[in-house]
């Protein structure tokens, strides 16, 4: 039997398309890994070339971060999966759009309490992790 959500939706359509996306993220993390490493001069020739190398490092660094922040929220979808809450704002508890869900399926948030929290975090009041990371 294909579990389906309180509006319609296939569990296991939503399980492919996050498990996908995990997969490309982890594929594009080691590539990114491979390249900064084949490009990496062992003996830069002059201070530019060693400012380069850094900022190359830096941004390598600030992706890494983003892609692990991304697939730590795939993993707390697919989890909310298998714990059958998936699809319901962690906010409000209404259902998720489903046009929300394709566009980003491991959203945490319906839009409307996603916009609030968004906001929240722009005029500088702090929100725990949890909200923040459903950015």
């Amino acid at each position: 039997m294909v579990k389906t959500m309180k509006n319609g939706l296939k569990l296991s359509t939503y399980r492919e398309m996050l498990e996908k996306k995990a997969e490309e993220v982890r594929r594009s993390m080691s590539a990114q890994k491979a390249a900064q490493v084949v490009a990496r001069l062992d003996c830069p020739s002059d201070e530019g070339d060693l400012s380069q190398q850094h900022h190359e490092e830096w941004i390598f660094l600030n992706r890494n971060t983003i892609d692990m922040k991304l697939l730590r929220e795939i993993s707390d979808g697919l989890q909310r999966i298998t714990q059958g809450t998936y699809g319901v704002c962690l906010e409000c508890e209404e259902p998720i759009s489903v046009k929300r869900l394709e566009a980003v399926p491991w959203a945490r948030y319906c839009v409307s309490c996603q916009e609030q929290i968004a906001a929240r975090i722009a005029a500088g009041e702090q929100v725990d992790d949890y909200q923040e990371a459903g950015r």
